[in-house]
């Protein structure tokens, strides 16, 4: 299984950018379809944003389509979500996760599909 470590989370104002960062370790990175959930206190898990093992496709919900993007850097064993035009709705911990995805199945964006699970990093947007 691969290790995770979010990284990058803090306080910004609403319209500001932030990067977040997943390092792992201890397994093939590269074998892993990654993504990027969020959580709020009393909500579920949500999903923001999921990469192919080969970063070749991605899938994002609909609120942060057009303002985040997700990227990996399998030489680096990094998968990263840089965040723009933040709102004080995208505040949450925000967790990345991998997925040993089985030949020909889709990205998925269910968090029971993700294996292995960061500590989480908290974004907070302020208006």
């Amino acid at each position: 299984q691969v290790q995770l470590v979010e990284s990058g989370g803090g306080l910004v104002q609403a319209g500001d950018s932030l990067k977040l960062s997943c390092a792992g370790s201890g397994d093939t990175f590269s074998v892993y379809d990654m993504g990027w959930f969020r959580a709020t206190p009393g909500k579920a898990r949500e999903f923001v944003a999921t990469v192919r093992w080969n970063g070749g496709n991605t899938d994002y919900t609909d609120s942060v389509k057009g303002r985040f993007t997700i990227s990996r850097d399998n030489a680096k064993n990094m998968v990263y979500l840089q965040m723009n035009s933040l709102t004080p709705e995208d505040t949450a911990v925000y967790y990345c996760a991998c997925r040993k995805t089985p030949l020909g199945s889709r990205t998925s964006s269910m968090a029971s599909d993700f294996a292995s699970w960061g500590q989480g990093t908290l974004v907070a947007v302020s208006t």
